[in-house]
């Protein structure tokens, strides 16, 4: 069963579909509490997941640390998780407009009219949601504490 299957069978049993995005590129407690507080939104998880060669156009050349299967089958781990579809586009555009979510939630350093895909979920009545960061961590600054040896 293909994506948009699962996600048409989940709507038809009356399931919120909550959707966001990103690299997950190395998985820490900030990833971890923002998909936690994304599923409250709703009762479906979906995450679109750049693919390895999206992240290099976006991050350059030394990026991705993981590769695309990695980083998902992490995701998929996690109980917030209920679905992870990879794509290869630099924006999850296209897949916001094939998944129709009814909550389409990023991170607090997103403006609401800067989020992709915002115009057309408000189109339809669905929302659109900022989650604040309780971590200062991102995968750039492990990055850079591994390199410069202050692990």
């Amino acid at each position: 069963m293909d994506y948009l299957k699962k996600i048409e069978k989940w709507k038809n049993e009356g399931k919120k579909i909550v959707f966001t995005n990103g690299c997950f590129d190395i998985i820490h407690a900030g990833h971890v509490d923002y998909l936690k507080k994304a599923k409250t939104f709703g009762d479906i998880l979906v995450v679109g997941l750049n693919s390895d060669k999206s992240i290099r156009r976006i991050k350059g050349k030394d990026r991705p640390i993981n590769i695309q299967e990695h980083r998902k089958t992490v995701l998929e781990a996690l109980k917030p998780v209920d679905l992870v579809i990879i794509f290869d586009e630099d924006t999850p555009e296209r897949l916001i407009k094939e998944i129709k979510p009814d909550f389409l939630v990023k991170g607090g350093d997103w403006k609401i009219e800067d989020i992709v895909g915002a115009d057309f979920v408000n189109s339809y009545g669905g929302k659109v949601v900022t989650i604040d960061f309780v971590y200062d961590i991102s995968t750039t600054k492990i990055i850079k504490k591994v390199k410069n040896g202050s692990c």
